[in-house]
């Protein structure tokens, strides 16, 4: 079983009301993420300190400069941009959010780096670990003070279209508000996941004389009555 497997969800809700689910991260893909983060930091570090060698007391300066910057400012700079994550957290489809979804915010963002000094004590990220550990959330202590989740970016579902459905007549005769329902179901057809859509059409399958089942070619028929409905036969 993967980490993946035995992470949770948790809901939230966006300041216009609408209910989300989120899948946050647990500690191993995290951890994964974290030392891609070191190694790409440390790399760069070697070789502004290549240079600094040859520039004496302002390479010192510099190097000194850049430790500090990459220490501090390295996450945020990549939470705050169009992917929310740093490239370690990339590597691994997660990123950075605020608990109800939104993009994290700067003061948000630089809380949660700030306290990671909280949590490496009190040595190699215990506090960090025990937080994550217990809570289902898996927030540490950063993430708590700052109100951020790391979760796995959701994933691309493929889009229903209506062009290759068969119109299929009703089983039965229809009201004017079962037929509108059908008509709506199949107007948010292709802003829905497959698993979702199949789930909908469940509560529709009497139309098409599939009472009782759900699936594909079901949730098909009932896309296919949808067809009818609108003319298209």
């Amino acid at each position: 079983m993967n980490n993946e497997a035995l992470d949770t969800v948790v809901s939230a809700e966006t300041p216009e009301g609408i209910m989300i689910e989120l899948r946050p991260a647990g500690l191993t893909p995290r951890l994964y993420a974290f030392m891609i983060d070191v190694i790409i930091r440390m790399s760069v570090l070697s070789m502004i300190a290549t240079v600094a060698r040859s520039m004496e007391g302002i390479g010192i300066s510099l190097y000194l400069i850049v430790a500090f910057l990459l220490e501090w400012f390295y996450p945020v700079a990549f939470e705050l941009s169009r992917w929310g994550a740093t490239p370690g957290k990339r590597a691994f489809k997660l990123k950075v959010v605020m608990d109800s979804g939104l993009p994290v915010t700067p003061a948000a963002s630089i809380t949660r780096n700030l306290l990671r000094v909280a949590d490496f004590l009190p040595f190699m990220f215990g506090f960090a670990a025990v937080s994550m550990l217990i809570r289902r959330d898996f927030k540490r202590l950063g993430d708590i003070a700052a109100a951020t989740l790391v979760v796995y970016q959701p994933l691309a579902s493929p889009k229903v279209t209506l062009d290759n459905v068969e119109p299929l007549a009703p089983v039965r005769a229809l009201s004017p508000r079962d037929q509108a329902a059908v008509i709506a179901f199949a107007a948010r057809a292709p802003r829905l996941t497959a698993d979702r859509l199949d789930e909908l059409a469940a509560f529709a399958a009497p139309v098409s004389g599939d009472d009782g089942q759900s699936g594909p070619e079901v949730t098909r028929r009932v896309l296919g009555v949808a067809q009818w409905l609108l003319g298209r036969r």
